[in-house]
Formats: C-alpha cells, structure tokens, sequence
C-alpha cells in the first residue's frame, strides 16, 4: 500500500495533510522550519558554528523590509475591508431607495387612476344632467311631498357636489405630494449613486496599490528565503569544518596517548574489546554488521529528518522500516539507560531537549555503530562520541537505548 508523507522538520514521516496558510503564516513557518533544519540536533557546533557577519546583515535587514511590507499590506487590507463595508452600505440605501421611489410611483399612479375614475363620474353626471334638460335638481326639489323632504333633498344635493368637488381635490393633494417625495427620493438616489461612484474609485486606487505592495512583498520573501538558505550554507559548512577540526584533534591525542604508552612499555596485554560501563565496542553478528554499513552508506533525506534517516537505515539493511518520530522511537524501543547494555545496531534517543522548539516537542535519535560513537543526521550524516550525545541531549530527559522493532540484532 503506498501512502504519501510530509517533512515535518523533526525528523519523522508523517502521512500528508493539507494545511491552508496565509501568507503571512507560510512564511514565518518557512522561516522557523529553515532555522530549526540547521540548528536541530548540533551539540556544541550548533553554537559556535555561525554564518558571515556580511549575510546575517543582509538577512536581517531583508526580513526588518519584508515585516514592514507586511505591516503595509495588513494595513491596506484593514482599509480595503472598511471601505468594502461601507460601499455595501451604500449599495444597501440605493436599493432601499429605488424600492421607495417604485412605490410611490405606483400610488402616483393608483392615485391618477382614481382621480381620473372621479372626473369620468361627474362628466357622466354633468351630460345626464344635460340630457334631461338640467331638470333633475329641479325634479328632485318639486318631488318633494313635505317641507321636511324638500330641506333633506336641497341637503343631499349640496351634499353630493361638495363631496365630488373635496375627492377632487384631495387626490390632486396627494398627487403633489406623491410627486415632491419621489422627487426627493430621487434627489437621494443620485446623491448616493454619487457616493457609491466615489467609494468604487477608492476601492479601485486601493487595489493598485495593493497589488503593488503584494508584489514587493513577494520579492522580499524570495529574497529572505534566499539569504536562509545561504546562511544555512554557511553555518553548516562551520559545523562540518569544527568537526573535522574536532575529529582531527582527537585522533592527534590518541596517536600521543598511543605512543606514549607503547613507550612507557605498556604491560596490560594488548588492551581490551571493551569497555566496561561504555557499551559494546564493535560489531559483533552479521546482523549488527548489516547496520553499520548501512549507517555509513545511507545519505541524509534532509536537515531535521533524523528519524527518517534512522527509519531508511533499517529499511536498507533489510529489517523493515521503522515509523515515528524520535520520541515515538524513544518510547517504543529505548528501554535501557545502562551504558553497560548499549550494544552496536541499538537507537540512542530521548523524547525531548532543549536546544531548538522542534527538539522540544519530538526529540533527536540516533544509532550507535561502536566504538563509544554515535551516528545520526544533522542535516548532514556525522559521528559523535556517546559521552558527547548524552551530555548535549540529556538535560530534559534521560537518554536511553535499544533495539528498533524489537529485533536483538546478537541473536
């Protein structure tokens, strides 16, 4: 079955999952994994080992551009929402106003349509009238059986004329003021059709200028991951420098240490394969041989990968791969701090140090291949002495060792 990983920078595989960064937090994470891939798991080199006062400059003052180009586009984007906001609100108070001046033209209109309804009305009235010779007040008043009759009918008629006349002229009122508030409204609407076309001119200022800053802001980072990446160059071409120096001391006072006690007429019958309380000095079965080689043969994958490396190193011996990260090796495996039980193939690990905030979370692993020595990546493959290893990791927690995947590479 395959299954895709993603470095993490702490020296593990870890099946891939998609993260959605900003900008802003893609960077910052391309920064701190950059300065731990360099730093994590380098005991002593790691601080004396540094890179040209000339880069450091550059870099920081590249990173002092790129954090105020950043502020820059922060602010920008603050504005750009604002006035977004604000231009919605206006587009908001146009619609509401065109919603406005469509009623009232409706009830302009409802208002036309009864005032025309009244004049139909009285014109029939008036060529009724005409027709019957404009006797019908007349007719009504003569009609009358009584006084009283006669002073109702003379009431009604008067009544019906004045009504006519006052719905007349209220809808002619209604229709003036209908007309003077969509004019108003009107008014409103240009004016805020006005707002909207300044705020969309901003709005468009703001995007060029936005546009601007994106694209220095964009220089900036390659320039900044470019200088990381030369001033990881350099500090690690440091470390591999101190540690030949290191490597070419200790070898120096070995050889005086030698000499000496060949001169001294050594009694001591040749010396011994080991140790005691140091661990087994060289391989002993083809198992453990099979590790070895591989420690020496298998490349780095990357600076922070040391359980990866570790996991390739059995994988090409032949023995499987091992999962985890340094702190999942640690409790799985490592079970021995007893350096009398530190055999040649075993992991060497702890689940924590302090020296970097990856180290802090996923600790460093490494494989002892003999001869009081450690092997393990730091971005590069390097041999360091047991002693060495466990003073550097040990502060946080007690280093310890076995055998990886359970398989005692003695029997």
């Amino acid at each position: 079955m395959s299954q895709h990983f993603s470095h993490t920078g702490n020296g593990t595989r870890q099946p891939y999952v998609d993260r959605a960064l900003s900008r802003r937090s893609a960077v910052k994470a391309m920064f701190a994994a950059a300065g731990a891939a360099v730093l994590f798991g380098m005991p002593r080199l790691a601080g004396a080992a540094e890179a040209t006062k000339e880069t450091t400059e550059a870099l920081n003052k590249a990173q002092d551009e790129l954090d105020a180009a950043q502020a820059q586009l922060d602010s920008i984007s603050a504005q750009f929402t604002e006035l977004s906001q604000q231009l919605d609100a206006t587009m908001g108070e146009i619609e509401t106003v065109q919603e406005q001046i469509d009623d009232t033209q409706a009830e302009i209109e409802q208002k036309q349509v009864e005032l025309e309804g009244k004049q139909e009305m009285l014109s029939d009235r008036v060529a009724t009238s005409y027709k019957s010779g404009g006797n019908t007040a007349i007719s009504l008043l003569l009609s009358s059986t009584s006084f009283d009759e006669l002073i109702s009918n003379v009431y009604y008629i008067d009544k019906v004329n004045e009504s006519d006349q006052q719905a007349i002229e209220d809808i002619h009122t209604i229709q003036a003021e209908l007309t003077q508030k969509k004019a108003d409204l009107e008014e409103h609407q240009a004016e805020l059709e006005e707002l909207k076309a300044s705020q969309v001119e901003q709005l468009d200022a703001m995007k060029a200028k936005k546009d601007e800053v994106q694209t220095l802001l964009d220089g900036l980072s390659d320039d900044v991951k470019e200088l990381m990446e030369k001033r990881d160059a350099e500090i690690l071409e440091a470390a591999r420098q101190e540690e030949l120096a290191r490597k070419a001391a200790e070898e120096a006072a070995a050889a005086e240490a030698e000499s000496a006690a060949q001169s001294g007429g050594d009694n001591s019958g040749g010396g011994t394969t080991s140790i005691p309380g140091s661990g087994q000095v060289s391989a002993g079965a083809g198992a453990q041989q099979r590790i070895v080689d591989s420690a020496y043969s298998t490349p780095s994958p990357g600076a922070g990968l040391c359980a990866w490396w570790v996991s390739d190193v059995f994988t090409n011996a032949g023995f499987g791969t091992v999962w985890g990260n340094a702190d999942d090796m640690y409790a799985a495996y490592c079970t021995s701090s007893n350096k009398a039980n530190l055999k040649v193939g075993m992991i060497i690990a702890v689940p924590s140090h302090p020296h970097t905030s990856a180290g802090a979370i996923y600790g460093h692993v490494g494989i002892y291949v003999g001869n009081n020595t450690v092997r393990d990546n730091i971005g590069y493959i390097r041999d360091i002495d047991v002693d060495e290893w466990i003073a550097f990791y040990g502060p946080t927690t007690t280093p310890r060792w076995g055998w990886a995947l359970g398989i005692n590479l003695e029997g």
